[in-house]
């Protein structure tokens, strides 16, 4: 941070201090009732069983299949580690394609597992894999797609599956972002071979840490069990390869509490989200995130894209602005998993082969959001966001 940086951000008498007394973070965890969860975890404890697919998993498993309108809900201890699962109970190897504009997790999941992932560009209006791309970038040796909903937005599911039945390829997506939205009326969850659910602590719907894998194939599901159980079929009739994903009861705890809540969570995200529409409106180069108004969404993300020609800052000159400010926003995804190691070095992929990524990896913040957001803090950086844009000339003289 430039010591120039500081009092510029603040001519707005701030009184020489962050705006805000406390960091606003993106990604909060969400809580439901306390006195819920301690009853969940006291009955954990009477029971004397924490993990090994106790009551607790068995009951958030069944509510959340019931909840995405699919047969199975199988739970891991970890979103990544149901991704990994997943593409290794779905046969996945050789080449697999999938977005560069996603979280590198499911780059790693692919890596990991010694299968090459091919990096496509995303669609300018989704901001989800392009269908197009991932159609030119299949070679003999692609197995799968992984597509990414993103921010809550579906992709293309209709090409993609278009795509992989005519080219007999394993579907698969990535659902961290998306529980409780829809495409098409119907709710994310049940499209493609299976979709993948991180239940992580930053997630609308969280467990602490974990993951899920939703599909309608049980002989999928069944296979997921097995792997993430050491292989075991019985108590010892080891059946299949396999190692240590399972969920405790712990983190079923929490699942079950915060599934209890979700709804109220949503709407207290969807509250914020309407809030800083109203006081980012009219501010130029500020560009909102849509979302299709006949689905639903959970409104976990509040996104804003900046075009600093109109806006008069660089996206990374307002990230840091807002960071001087206890505003820590993200720049979701920078670089871009083809930008981070080990691909870069791996695979030497050329920026020009993604450029619609390239573009959006430099103009996107997630400001925070959220239930513990008050209606004060969303006005607070609305009006940072007002004052950066009126003040940008001597902004810009101060760095430069």
């Amino acid at each position: 941070m430039s010591a120039a940086l500081n009092p510029i951000a603040r001519l707005a008498a701030f009184g020489g201090r962050p705006r805000f007394d406390r960091a606003l973070h993106v990604g909060r965890p969400n809580m439901g009732d306390r006195g819920r969860y301690l009853g969940y975890i006291n009955g954990m404890l009477d029971r004397g069983i924490l993990t090994n697919y106790g009551p607790l998993v068995r009951e958030l498993e069944t509510r959340l299949a019931e909840s995405l309108g699919v047969r199975h809900a199988v739970s891991v201890c970890n979103g990544t580690m149901a991704l990994e699962l997943g593409v290794r109970a779905l046969g996945m190897k050789g080449e697999v394609i999938m977005p560069a504009f996603t979280f590198v997790a499911t780059a790693h999941a692919l890596q990991w597992q010694e299968i090459k992932p091919v990096f496509v560009d995303i669609d300018p209006r989704t901001c989800t894999i392009d269908p197009e791309r991932v159609e030119r970038a299949i070679t003999p040796r692609t197995t799968g797609i992984v597509g990414v909903h993103l921010w809550g937005r579906a992709c293309d599911t209709e090409a993609l599956a278009d795509i992989a039945r005519r080219r007999g390829l394993r579907l698969m997506y990535d659902a961290a972002h998306a529980f409780g939205c829809s495409h098409g009326g119907r709710l994310i969850g049940g499209f493609g071979d299976c979709e993948v659910f991180s239940l992580h602590a930053t997630k609308v719907l969280h467990a602490g840490e974990g993951g899920v894998i939703a599909t309608n194939d049980d002989h999928l599901a069944e296979r997921v069990r097995y792997m993430q159980n050491f292989g075991f079929q019985g108590q010892d009739n080891v059946v299949f390869l396999g190692l240590n994903g399972k969920m405790s009861e712990a983190c079923a705890a929490m699942g079950l509490c915060n599934l209890d809540s979700v709804e109220e969570f949503i709407a207290a995200n969807r509250s914020r989200h309407e809030r800083y529409r109203g006081g980012l409106a009219g501010i130029p180069g500020v560009v909102f995130l849509e979302y299709p108004a006949e689905e639903r969404n959970n409104y976990q993300y509040l996104i804003v894209e900046l075009e600093q020609g109109d806006f008069g800052l660089s996206r990374d000159q307002v990230y840091r602005l807002l960071q001087a400010e206890n505003v820590l926003s993200r720049r979701y995804f920078f670089p871009g998993c083809h930008r981070m190691e080990p691909y870069r070095s791996l695979y030497a992929y050329p920026e020009y082969r993604v450029p619609v990524t390239e573009a959006l990896c430099g103009r996107v913040l997630a400001l925070p959001t959220g239930p513990q957001m008050g209606e004060d803090d969303v006005d607070g950086v609305c009006e940072l966001f007002r004052f950066f844009h009126e003040q940008a000339p001597a902004i810009r003289a101060a760095l430069g």
